[in-house]
């Protein structure tokens, strides 16, 4: 078998250089993104971005033409990161923001660079941190490792031929199915 240079495709990755750095505040914030805001204080705070896309349901199947329509997340395709809404009161609020891998804002925890990385890597100091410190390590739902009682797990992202780093950074009350 020949090797190949590995192929970006219709995914490059960002450079590190061209991506802002961004603070995480576990179980509070995520660069100037709070959790609990609404839709529009997220745009807001994204320096006006409009998302590229947004997904939501209706909560019954007969509600498809009339009824309450759920926002459920918003993608963001300048800053490179998906917010995730909850509703505890009736209206949408911040649960969880993706910081996508490819595209998103570098952010680190404990001096591990968790955005655009290889996945062994961090997973591997993550691990090591988590040893050091005597703390202990979850594992998400698809298999994505964090620290324990941090709520932010380290996912996979294609990019081309290859995979990076992106992480998924949850309010206390947010349940990470995947």
């Amino acid at each position: 078998m020949r090797e190949r240079e590995t192929n970006a495709g219709a995914w490059p990755v960002r450079p590190d250089q061209e991506r802002p750095r961004w603070d995480w505040t576990p179980l509070e914030s995520v660069g100037p993104l709070a959790f609990g805001m609404g839709p529009h204080e997220v745009a807001a705070a994204l320096d006006g971005e409009v998302p590229a896309a947004r997904q939501g349901h209706y909560p019954w199947p007969w509600h498809r033409r009339a009824g309450q329509w759920y926002l459920t997340e918003e993608r963001f395709g300048q800053i490179g990161l998906t917010a995730h809404y909850r509703y505890p009161q009736g209206v949408p609020a911040l649960g969880a923001v993706t910081v996508h891998g490819r595209t998103g804002p570098r952010i680190a925890f404990a001096g591990i660079h968790l955005i655009g990385m290889q996945v062994s890597a961090v997973d591997e100091a993550l691990t090591r941190h988590v040893e050091d410190h005597e703390t202990g390590l979850r594992v998400g739902c698809g298999g994505d490792l964090g620290p324990d009682g941090l709520n932010m797990y380290v996912r996979a992202a294609r990019a081309g031929d290859t995979v990076v780093s992106e992480a998924r950074f949850c309010a206390p009350e947010w349940e990470d199915h995947g």
